[in-house]
């Protein structure tokens, strides 16, 4: 980092001194005067001359619309959102001058002791106003939740600990013997879910990075594995390993691993791997990254999965050519199976997901790569499908959920879609398999990894920075 002399500032009064920090996107030294100028030459006319918005949003008001980092916010400058009227600055503000504006809007929040808005008490919504409580907390990078019954839940958290929320309070201690994960980048314990005759078989399943040292190799290499035991106490007890990846298939990368658990009316099990940052097998049905997976509880392959006669293929892929889905749920009235995907920069997609169809990735996207350049040219392609709705740019989808329940009966049935970027859920109403519209019901309470309706028909929120579960009622 580097310190930036004193400056003073004309037309927004603004005296600032001290350390700023430096985006993770670009690493560059800032000055807040020429961001002020630049600002003026190129923001004002939208985000008007105070920054209290105009044609465009606030940018002073706590309430970061498309991801409140630093590295979020350079990327939409440069790159735009050309479909909201946001153009794209990439040819006519170099990256040093991007940071440079960034730096005078950071200089103007302080300044004026921009916080978040506090949603911790009420929100309101178009159909209900919403009481907003924190069940769960001192959590450490919680990542799922799933119900026992009406009264307990599970939640995950990344490290490898599964613990329990009883009667709307958190259990002190975490399960004991809940197998060991590879906690490194995006890996770690993901997904937890309970059989859907948990009252009578006792089933929960468990999805997490697992690894495997190679000798003669210092970085042990790792795959998503699915898992399934029972509680005994705060014990995990009488696991039994329904999938695990060929060892030979196994990655050193440490990102997109998935994974969402959900089972379909027929007694299916669905789970999803990512394509583990290696983006062409992806469409290689011979491996298992890239691709939704369908199974039954005990591990065992049903007979009319798409691939299993395909030679070479795996045969428990359902379908390939998906990027890295976190979101999956099963319609409540067809029995469908839809998932939200993250794109790379742009391209977050919701997908029906149908039996043996390729969903394109990496032959055709709408995003970019990370540093701007252009993974394809290609949006469509035969035989690949089109998304059934797309973001860009991209909200971090993760999480997924029908709304089912007694406590909010307008929104039965209907989509909610949570975002980590974004920090939001949005309630998404569907005609068949088109998206007819959106309304966000949550925003900037923390990155939204896990969304469900619960048994008392509330709605249960897994957030990230800060690390909590937090409840949604009417209130």
């Amino acid at each position: 980092m580097r310190t930036l002399k004193k400056m003073n500032y004309v037309f927004l009064g603004l005296t600032m001194a001290g350390v700023f920090s430096i985006s993770a996107f670009v690493y560059q030294s800032r000055d807040i005067e020429k961001g002020a100028q630049l600002y003026n030459t190129y923001c004002a006319s939208c985000h008007g001359i105070d920054m209290q918005g105009g044609n465009a949003q606030s940018l002073i008001n706590g309430v970061w619309q498309f991801g409140a980092d630093d590295s979020y916010i350079f990327r939409n400058i440069k790159y735009g959102i050309t479909h909201l009227g946001m153009p794209a600055y990439e040819n006519a503000i170099s990256d040093a001058d991007i940071n440079n504006i960034l730096a005078y809007i950071r200089a103007a929040e302080k300044e004026r002791g921009v916080v978040r808005p506090d949603i911790a008490n009420e929100t309101g919504t178009m159909d209900y106003d919403m009481k907003i409580e924190v069940l769960a907390e001192g959590l450490e990078v919680p990542w799922a939740i799933d119900f026992l019954d009406k009264n307990t839940a599970l939640i995950t958290e990344k490290p490898g600990r599964v613990r329990i929320l009883k009667d709307g309070k958190l259990v002190p201690g975490p399960v004991e013997g809940i197998p060991a994960v590879l906690n490194e980048g995006q890996g770690g314990l993901l997904d937890v879910a309970v059989d859907p005759d948990y009252a009578g078989n006792g089933w929960i399943y468990l999805a997490y990075s697992h690894a495997l040292d190679v000798p003669g190799q210092n970085r042990p290499v790792a795959m998503t594995r699915i898992v399934r035991g029972k509680l005994s106490g705060n014990k995990w007890t009488q696991q039994q390993v329904i999938w695990e990846a060929p060892s030979e298939t196994y990655r050193t990368t440490r990102h997109h691993y998935g994974c969402r658990i959900v089972f379909d009316p027929w007694g299916h099990l669905f789970f999803a791997i990512g394509d583990r940052g290696i983006q062409d097998q992806a469409q290689d049905p011979s491996l298992p990254n890239g691709k939704v997976h369908r199974i039954y509880p005990d591990g065992t392959i049903p007979a009319d999965n798409p691939f299993l006669n395909v030679p070479g293929a795996m045969p428990s892929i359902y379908s390939l050519g998906n990027r890295n889905i976190q979101g999956m749920a099963i319609h409540p009235v067809t029995g469908q199976l839809w998932t939200t995907e993250h794109g790379p920069m742009g391209g977050d997609e919701l997908n029906l997901i149908l039996p043996g169809r390729n969903y394109g990735w990496p032959v055709i996207t709408y995003g970019r790569n990370y540093n701007g350049t252009i993974i394809t040219e290609n949006t469509s392609y035969p035989g690949m499908e089109q998304p059934n709705f797309m973001w860009n740019p991209s909200p971090g989808l993760c999480g997924l959920d029908f709304y089912q329940g007694d406590m909010f009966p307008k929104w039965q049935n209907k989509l909610l879609v949570g975002a980590l970027k974004y920090e939001d859920i949005t309630l998404t109403t569907l005609a068949d398999d088109r998206v007819i519209h959106t309304e966000t019901i949550l925003k900037n309470a923390g990155r939204v990894r896990d969304v469900t309706s619960g048994p008392d028909g509330a709605i249960y929120v897994v957030l990230n920075n800060p690390d909590v579960v937090i409840r949604m009622s009417a209130k």
